[in-house]
């Protein structure tokens, strides 16, 4: 590949917020360089998943390789990487960002500088990136871009000056924003001479195919036929195809440094290629690996199980078959007496949990019920020991237990004035502690450190709903706390139900159990007897409510006489309520369980 020198590659990616045009960016530019024909574009060509398209929003990184003659009648190599901009997905966009050398920061000139602009851009910027601001949507009769470029200097410490001015929707702008690549990115660097240095940028399961895997080369070159080995996994494959991507796969014979491409190697799964890992060569290895590179850790698990017990194969081969295409989603095997067989199931976050979710619904029509999230807990039990809490129902026995460790994690709300009441007052609701509060031209940014726990439930549709949709939102796990926290069980006809089972706070574990147990009595159906539900903590019951019994007057029959034969037959059918209970088992319906598993506020 000695044509492209170094000089003529670029290697770019797009950050941005949420919904500021950085998919519909990146059809633009694959339309002007003449990448695709006209009949070939839809829109979101690099969202491959329906959910994707549907949601408007990317999951996976993509990437694509565009041919560019610059108005210097140079060709060039423009190789851009459309990243996820979600924050369950942060780390896959760290990788994406080390395989690139700069960044196009994507601003909406009517909203400006959004919680994940800033998170994602620092990113950028920490990977050592040069960035060229770019406000999109310029067309809008509310944009405004002066306002929002000051607003880019201001809280982010660019030089917005030369920002391009741009509308990805109608195609304004995408020719400067093209020249800006060529003329203010830089080239990769590299040595062609050197052993083979690759990063595993993201890896997927292709029905034909098997693993394909995408790399950024560094160092050497990447040849047909050559035997490749994974640091961080250790395992030896010999590569049989190798290409890139226009956005459709093109076979070439090499990559070479600074180049962005695709290799297949009989790889079986993906869990084998770990996104962030280094390829090198068998024979001739590279001194060290590219730095960085941890496994996906899961911080939210859940249970799911299927509504029909019968479907409980169909859900096993659906969840290996996703496990597949998602390293970072871990499951195993669990048992419940409410909800018969499933699996307990670990996501990188709750966007996480909802995709694989409804992945299964609709790519494999299964209906699933799923527990409510549980985050991961470290326990200190008495005799030193350190484990890690999943499942609340596995809790090992209070006085085996030194202390408990709940995650913690930094957030950073961005919010109009309006709004800022509300917003701090459900910080504070949820046991968080303000680490900083200023002003981003107009709105409020505030900073808190809030237990993980508290943020699973429905922190995020909360936080949208005070803020009337114009809040953001954007965290990073920061370390582990030793918190004051308790298991609740949840007791129908005295009896515990293990999927109603969680762990609180103690400060809210009165509220949370009160509010359980009403909504428990309006939804399991009266019995011939009558059902107590309780929440208790350990053996203190902390809250109860009872399901009046069904009501048969037994005295209908006498008419005056004797009060004692009155009497007689009352006493009668309470001894038989009485057995009756002791004996009876207490149906909640499946509905019941949803509801209750959905409860809050």
């Amino acid at each position: 590949m000695t044509a492209h020198k170094f000089e003529n590659i670029r290697n770019f990616s797009i950050v941005a917020h949420i919904d500021h045009g950085k998919s519909t960016l990146a059809d633009r530019l694959i339309q002007e360089t003449g990448a695709l024909a006209a009949r070939e574009m839809v829109e979101q060509v690099l969202d491959s998943m329906d959910i994707e398209r549907e949601r408007g929003i990317t999951i996976k990184a993509q990437t694509v390789r565009l041919s560019y003659r610059a108005k210097d009648g140079k060709d060039y190599i423009l190789n851009l990487m459309d990243t996820p901009g979600h924050v369950d997905f942060a780390y896959e966009v760290s990788r994406s960002l080390k395989a690139c050398e700069g960044s196009l920061l994507v601003v909406d000139a009517s909203q400006g500088v959004e919680a994940q602009t800033l998170a994602n851009v620092y990113q950028a910027i920490d990977a050592g990136h040069e960035i060229v601001p770019v406000l999109n949507k310029i067309d809008l009769p509310a944009a405004e871009p002066d306002r929002i470029k000051e607003q880019i200097e201001e809280v982010i410490g660019l030089d917005a000056s030369e920002a391009v001015l741009i509308s990805a929707k109608t195609g304004i702008g995408i020719p400067d924003v093209l020249e800006a690549i060529v003329a203010k990115l830089p080239p990769p660097s590299g040595d062609e001479k050197a052993p083979l240095k690759a990063l595993l940028v993201d890896s997927w399961y292709d029905a034909y195919l098997g693993v394909v895997v995408l790399v950024r080369i560094f160092d050497g070159a990447l040849k047909k036929g050559q035997k490749i080995q994974m640091m961080g996994s250790g395992a030896h494959y010999e590569v049989d195809k190798i290409g890139v991507f226009r956005p459709k796969m093109q076979d070439v014979v090499a990559l070479g440094p600074g180049e962005v491409g695709f290799i297949t190697a009989q790889i079986k799964q993906v869990a084998d290629t770990r996104v962030g890992d280094t390829i090198t060569d068998e024979k001739k290895p590279c001194d060290q690996a590219l730095p960085g590179f941890k496994p996906a850790q899961p911080v939210v698990f859940c249970g799911l199980f299927p509504v029909d017990a019968a479907d409980f194969e169909d859900l096993r081969a659906a969840i290996g078959k996703l496990r597949l295409n998602d390293a970072s989603f871990s499951y195993e095997m669990e048992t419940s007496a409410a909800l018969g067989f499933g699996f307990r199931c670990g996501f990188l976050g709750l966007l996480h949990l909802e995709i694989i979710q409804e992945r299964l619904q609709r790519e494999f029509n299964l209906d699933l019920i799923a527990t409510a999230p549980s985050v991961v807990y470290k326990i200190l039990l008495t005799n030193g020991e350190e484990i890690e809490l999943h499942n609340p129902a596995d809790m090992p026995d209070v006085v085996k237990i030194e202390e408990i460790k709940e995650p913690w994690i930094r957030a950073t709300i961005l919010t109009p004035d309006d709004y800022l009441g509300s917003v701090l007052k459900l910080c504070q609701d949820r046991r968080g502690v303000q680490v900083d509060l200023n002003y981003v031209g107009k709105r409020a940014m505030a900073v808190y450190d809030l237990p993980l726990n508290e943020v699973v439930f429905d922190f995020y549709d909360r936080l949208k709903s005070i803020s009337k949709g114009y809040a953001s939102f954007d965290y990073a796990l920061t370390d582990y706390r030793v918190g004051d926290l308790v298991k609740m069980s949840i007791l129908v006809n005295a009896e515990p139900v293990d999927a109603l089972s969680m762990l609180v706070h103690r400060t809210r574990a009165e509220g949370r159990g009160r509010q359980m147990c009403e909504k428990l009595k309006e939804l399991i159906p009266p019995h011939m007897f009558q059902v107590p539900i309780q929440a208790a903590l350990g053996g203190k019951i902390i809250a109860r409510e009872t399901v009046r019994a069904f009501r048969k007057d037994v005295t209908a029959k006498c008419y005056g006489g004797d009060v004692t034969r009155k009497r007689k037959l009352l006493e009668k059918q309470k001894e038989g309520k009485k057995k009756m209970r002791q004996f009876g088992r207490v149906e909640i319906p499946q509905e019941a369980f949803i509801a209750a598993l959905k409860m809050e506020d």
